[in-house]
């Protein structure tokens, strides 16, 4: 069965974000994932991952000005500085949050900038990220998003993403496979992890269209899930996606998987 983890950042989005922790727990979730850190001291935000008995799995470096509508510096030459200096923030937290994986965004295109400057920076600044999360055993992912959601962000596509990790060369880059703007982007969800499984280390879900719960929208989650298990995919799905209510009412999808495993393993025991 595959394994979901709570997104804080779109889940639980009724409460204050520290208490979101406790909801996801209640709500039978074993992990949490969520986009940033470090509005919270690590120390608060581990006290609740004990608490709650909670694992983290993932959050991102910092990104620059969110708020601004940034999403991401990593491919911005002039601030390369900057890009460092957060990969050393984000690796405080997640050794101190006990967090394996550290998602790149790589940001919004500059306008006026030739695509192979823009590369050429990305490439320098995983490079190093990279080098530096390797370390301390953190996994650096990079993720393609699609560019109706975000017009302009740099990487797109799975098969860029695969390429820019080629040039790179490490053999601590990973992608983050988000069926949602894959399903935007190009579709073949299954087809497109298969041909790249090896590279992918975390995937995330919503439906489309309107990004919510499975269940509301076009794509096929059970044919997902099965071919993810037949796949032998042992990572965490991460569950980022906007309650098409209110985050409770819309967990119907997740104990219908957890009731249909249960029935599969009766029969297997049966037979």
């Amino acid at each position: 069965m595959p394994k979901f983890a709570a997104n804080l950042t779109m889940l639980f989005n009724e409460v204050p974000f520290l208490e979101r922790f406790a909801l996801a727990s209640k709500a039978g979730f074993e992990a949490v994932e969520y986009l940033f850190p470090y509005e919270y001291g690590a120390t608060d935000l581990k006290q609740q991952l004990t608490d709650n008995g909670l694992v983290q799995v993932l959050h991102n470096l910092p990104a620059g000005n969110w708020a601004g509508g940034e999403r991401g510096i990593a491919v911005m030459p002039d601030r390369i500085d900057e890009f460092r200096r957060g990969v050393g923030t984000a690796i405080d937290y997640a050794t101190e949050l006990g967090c394996k994986q550290i998602n790149c965004l790589a940001g919004i295109a500059p306008h006026g900038l030739p695509d192979s400057v823009l590369r050429t920076t990305l490439v320098h600044n995983l490079r190093l990220a990279a080098g530096e999360l390797a370390k301390h055993d953190i996994r650096l992912l990079i993720e393609p998003i699609n560019t109706y959601d975000i017009p302009g962000f740099y990487l797109n596509t799975v098969e860029q993403a695969a390429s820019i990790i080629d040039e790179v060369g490490s053999d601590n880059l990973f992608i983050q496979y988000d069926l949602y703007h894959q399903q935007r982007t190009r579709g073949e969800l299954v087809a497109t992890y298969e041909r790249h499984k090896d590279r992918i280390a975390h995937i995330q879900l919503a439906d489309n269209p309107g990004r919510h719960e499975p269940g509301t929208g076009e794509i096929n989650y059970g044919f997902i899930f099965e071919a993810l298990d037949l796949a032998a995919y042992d990572g965490w799905i991460g569950c980022e996606y906007k309650p098409k209510t209110e985050t409770q009412r819309g967990l119907g999808w997740l104990k219908e998987i957890s009731a249909a495993q249960n029935s599969a393993d009766i029969l297997r025991m049966r037979s």
